[in-house]
């Protein structure tokens, strides 16, 4: 984890633990996918991503941040599902929940950070105004309210993005709802 956590970082890397875990591709294929969490989030972590194997729920892809040196721009372009990151919020004023190891992002082009009009990451404009009500039937990789994503993370007291009232973070799971 050369880019994804310095000196100076909220948690000690002590306090981290990278996971291998099983997700079923977009193309429908098992794939093996890594991801780094807080020690304290492991169990919860490996059992909402065992629920989303077992019932086949599509990620494009589960790689380090590291892999693109620890850009989160460069990791949401690449429809990158991800934990860990050491950097601050979107407005800088704070550390932001993934430099803790207590939130993850998921199918970030399909489930985009949206504010106002502004959405990132950019490629995932279109899906920005979907219906995420409980009752729609979204594209593959698109977490709507109550479906395995949500219902799995919420089984286990994490909060989805998607439920903010001031922004909507559609790709967005973290243990503490920030």
């Amino acid at each position: 984890m050369r880019f994804s956590h310095a000196p100076g970082c909220p948690v000690a890397l002590r306090d981290l633990r990278f996971l291998t875990m099983r997700y079923v591709g977009f193309d429908g294929d098992p794939h093996v996918g890594e991801m780094v969490v807080h020690r304290t989030k492991v169990r919860d972590v490996v059992d909402v991503f065992r629920t989303l194997y077992e019932r086949r729920w599509p990620i494009r892809r589960m790689r380090l941040v590291d892999d693109y040196r620890g850009d989160d721009d460069r990791s949401m372009a690449a429809n990158n599902t991800s934990g860990y990151n050491c950097r601050l919020t979107g407005s800088g004023d704070r550390w932001s929940e993934h430099a803790y190891g207590r939130a993850i992002d998921i199918n970030p082009v399909q489930n985009p950070y949206v504010v106002g009009s502004a959405v990132a990451p950019a490629e995932g404009r279109r899906y920005a105004s979907l219906d995420r009500s409980a009752d729609a039937t979204p594209p593959r990789g698109v977490i709507v309210a109550d479906d395995v994503v949500v219902s799995a993370f919420e089984r286990r007291g994490w909060v989805w993005g998607g439920d903010w009232v001031n922004s909507k973070d559609y790709q967005h799971f973290s243990s503490t709802g920030l």
